[in-house]
């Protein structure tokens, strides 16, 4: 009975120094970009979303990213554009399994290079938990991309973009790819 005990300890410790680990991830997508219909009600900003679609060390997924941007351009030494810091978002991943994961905007914004009629975003996304096997995820990823504008309004204000990029970072307390959280622990 002492063996079974000390198995099962053993077993368990290893789980959580597994489950404990942080994995390096790196997604690509495509997909697009346009103003939304949602308010977030903050002020002196706009708020546009994100659809996108990719495959990466997770699995397949789609990406929805709600955020604002702030209405006049701030200086920032990364960009020799127009930047537009973001303000206010959150974002969600939901992968093929049914499991989903959550972000939230930390920090960045949107470089615009008017000559090309070219966009560089990055973003800072503080993963904020999830459902399936991201239920206790956590962790940092970091959001590039490049968009330009597909069609403009009467006015010539850009209002649909192509999007294409990458996500990278680490993820934390993720289950692999059709395996339940429950059985990790």
């Amino acid at each position: 009975m002492k063996n079974i005990a000390t198995a099962a300890l053993m077993l368990s410790l290893g789980a959580a120094i597994v489950y404990a680990q942080q994995d390096p991830v790196t997604m690509l997508f495509s997909g697009n970009g346009s103003p939304s219909a949602i308010n977030l009600n903050q002020p002196n900003t706009t708020t546009g979303e994100q659809n996108l679609d990719g495959n990466g060390t997770l699995g397949l997924f789609t990406f929805r990213i709600v955020r604002t941007s702030a209405t006049s351009p701030q200086s920032s030494s990364a960009c020799s554009g127009l930047f537009l810091p973001s303000v206010f978002g959150a974002g969600l991943f939901r992968f093929l399994d049914g499991s989903l994961l959550m972000v939230k905007v930390k920090e960045g914004g949107d470089c615009i290079d008017l000559a090309q009629m070219v966009g560089h975003s990055t973003l800072t996304l503080q993963i904020t938990g999830g459902t399936g096997r991201f239920k206790d995820a956590s962790g940092v990823l970091t959001f590039t991309e490049t968009a330009r504008p597909v069609l403009a309004d009467a006015a010539n204000n850009p209002v649909l973009f192509t999007e294409t990029g990458e996500i990278t970072g680490t993820v934390s307390g993720v289950a692999m790819e059709g395996e339940s959280q429950d059985v990790r622990r």
